[in-house]
This record gives structure tokens, C-alpha cells and sequence, in this order.
């Protein structure tokens, strides 16, 4: 079971919650065996309330309507006597939501966090509270001079990536994007290109200062969410959501149609 795209597949945007929560573990257990053997890998965890703000907050229910004791077609009971109305009731959104990430750790030094790796999410790049968190971790890493790897793999909302997006050059602003800001030369960011059309890279990822860098394969990740999630039943004759620019839909159009999955 393989995804027809040769890397990020458009349409596992819909699946997000399930996608990141599969990346999240498939990582830490592709990254723990390649660590020196002071350094762990460790899923750890932020709640933050996510609301309706926000172009594409659609992306995700975050209102659910419900019906308690279903009645008659009647609106109406009567209580002594008296006839009252019956209230649909809603349950809004605004609820706790528990996003994942990854620390590297030290485990010869207290436990001092020495990397943190983030698949970004729509909530991250969305106006809300889950990129207000985001953004002041980014900030709170830096000082401390701890090392930050970002993977873009969504396509909806804004740019938050630790690489301004009007520092990177036209040749490597990709659907997706990944950034590595190593802590001890917090001012310099290597930006990678992710295109939509190729196989995802490995990434080389920052350790201590004196250690070798580890290397994280990203594309062995989709695969493995894809095949595991049971992706098979996507429906690729519709568009995905957020839709593909025109080139990039003609291309997916013929890749598709190729794979007779449209």
C-alpha cells in the first residue's frame, strides 16, 4: 500500500491529527537507535485551546451539535401545565487540544533538552492560540540556546517557520519547508526545499555541539503513516483541500490519472 504521490501526499492534509500523531512516534523511534547513547528521544506534549479563528479552521470540527433525548416532532412540553419550549442543544468549540513533539534529551546532565523537533500544524499556522504557543516556544528555544528543527509538510495558513519567509529565495519557497536552527549559532537558519513532485529528504539534525549530527529520514515517515493509517481508501478523484496552485494541479491531474486513481 503506497501513496501515488513520490512524496508528502496533498490529500493526508485532511488527516492531520492522525498524520502528526503517526510522525510524531515514527520519528522518535527512527531517531532513538542513531542517538549517542546519553541522548534520548522523547514525545512530549502542549494543550492549547483551539477556536474558530482563522481562514481554514473548516479544516477540523470544531463545532459539534447535539441532540439530547429525541423527541416527538413536537417543540414543545408542557411543566405544570405550562408549555415550554425544547432547546437544541450545542456544544461550541474552544476545546483543549494535546499537540505532540519531539525533545532529545540529555540524560548525563539533568535531562537538559538538547533538540527539539516540531511537524508544524495547521493550528500552528493559523491566528489562535496555538500559534501564539508556537511562536513564543520558538522564541523561549532560541534563548536558551537549545537547537530547533521545523518540517512544514501542510500547505494552510500562514508561515511561521524560524526562517522569515522573505529571507528564503524564490528557488526554495516549496509547498513544504523544513528549517534547522542549531542553538549555539542561534542567527543563521538552513532553510531545505521540499517539493511537492520529488521524494522527501533526509535531514541532518543538530545534537550537542561536539556530537555528529543524526540523520532523520522523512520520507520512510509518510510511507509508513500512509500504509499504517490505512490511507488506501482516499479518494483522489476530488481536489484536495487546500487546493494545489494550477501547475501543480495539472501535474497531480496526470500523476493520478497514471496511477488510475482518478
Amino acid at each position: 500500500m503506497k501513496s501515488p504521490f513520490p512524496g508528502m501526499d496533498p490529500y493526508l492534509e485532511q488527516h492531520w491529527r492522525d498524520v502528526h500523531a503517526r510522525l510524531i512516534i515514527y520519528a522518535c523511534d527512527q531517531l532513538q537507535p542513531r542517538l549517542p547513547e546519553s541522548l534520548r528521544s522523547r514525545v512530549e506534549e502542549r494543550v492549547f485551546v483551539e477556536t474558530e479563528q482563522g481562514e481554514g479552521r473548516s479544516m477540523y470540527p470544531d463545532v459539534r451539535v447535539v441532540e439530547k433525548h429525541p423527541r416527538t416532532p413536537r417543540e414543545t412540553v408542557a411543566v405544570a401545565g405550562v408549555a415550554v419550549a425544547e432547546p437544541l442543544l450545542i456544544h461550541l468549540g474552544d476545546e483543549p487540544v494535546t499537540q505532540g513533539f519531539i525533545e532529545i534529551i540529555d540524560v548525563s546532565s539533568g535531562n537538559k533538552v538538547v533538540t527539539v523537533i516540531e511537524f508544524v500544524s495547521p493550528s500552528n499556522k493559523l491566528p489562535g492560540d496555538g500559534q501564539d504557543q508556537y511562536l513564543a516556544k520558538q522564541r523561549e528555544l532560541r534563548a536558551g540556546r537549545v537547537s530547533l528543527v521545523e518540517i512544514d509538510l501542510v500547505r494552510a495558513g500562514r508561515h511561521v517557520l524560524s526562517a522569515p519567509l522573505y529571507r528564503i529565495p524564490p528557488s526554495h519557497r516549496t509547498p513544504h519547508l523544513a528549517c534547522v536552527r542549531r542553538g549555539w549559532d542561534p542567527d543563521k537558519v538552513a532553510v531545505y526545499r521540499l517539493p511537492l513532485r520529488e521524494p522527501l529528504p533526509a535531514l541532518r539534525l543538530p545534537l550537542r555541539k561536539s556530537d555528529e549530527e543524526v540523520v532523520l529520514e522523512l520520507q520512510p515517515l509518510i510511507d509508513q503513516c500512509y500504509r499504517n493509517g490505512g490511507y488506501d481508501d482516499i479518494d483522489y478523484r476530488v481536489d484536495p483541500r487546500p487546493p494545489l496552485d494550477k501547475d501543480d494541479a495539472a501535474w497531480a491531474d496526470e500523476l493520478l490519472r497514471q496511477a488510475k486513481r482518478r
